[in-house]
């Protein structure tokens, strides 16, 4: 419960508390750093902050794909267990300047905090969960849904821990722009 109400905070948004026998995880958007380029890579610090890179593949963009979107979900779902700032600051980098702007810390300061939060056990069961692509929502390729039913994981997530999350197509890849 104290995860996602950080995270609720980063995302100024709330959702009903749900329950999935398959957990789901993910914390709210934070500040841009720097861009991946596969979701097990470490990214780059290059990249303005507030503002997202070129694609996983240097000048050329990511497809835009459901795909993708999932993949770059789970690479942000993977970071979060590891605690590896950069990577979930990178992927959630839109949504949490939106929140720093409106008085939130930077996505740095925020994502220790929702670190601290998450379990060992809901940790390790982030560093290895999928997404079901069948539980995804997609609105346009440029806007897809994430709901926390998608995620699969050895532990239980609810709503208040991680939540659902939307992923926006921005500058050539996708990005969370929204938590719930």
């Amino acid at each position: 419960m104290a995860v996602s109400a950080c995270v609720a905070l980063v995302a100024c948004a709330c959702g009903p508390e749900r329950t999935t026998d398959d957990a789901t995880a993910k914390p709210s958007p934070p500040t841009a750093s720097a861009r991946t380029p596969e979701p097990s890579a470490t990214p780059s610090a290059s990249a303005p902050a507030g503002r997202p890179s070129a694609g996983p593949t240097g000048d050329r963009p990511a497809p835009r794909t459901k795909e993708r979107a999932i993949q770059r979900y789970e690479q942000y779902l993977h970071a979060l267990g590891r605690e590896d700032i950069d990577t979930v600051c990178e992927v959630a980098g839109p949504g949490a300047k939106e929140a720093e702007e409106k008085g939130f810390g930077p996505c740095t300061s925020t994502y220790v905090i929702v670190f601290q939060m998450i379990s060992p056990e809901q940790k390790k069961a982030l560093r290895t969960a999928t997404v079901d692509p069948q539980r995804v929502t997609v609105h346009t390729l440029d806007r897809i849904e994430m709901p926390l039913e998608a995620v699969r994981a050895s532990a239980t997530f609810s709503e208040d821990d991680l939540g659902s999350y939307t992923l926006e197509y921005l500058e050539d890849d996708y990005f969370i722009t929204d938590g719930k």
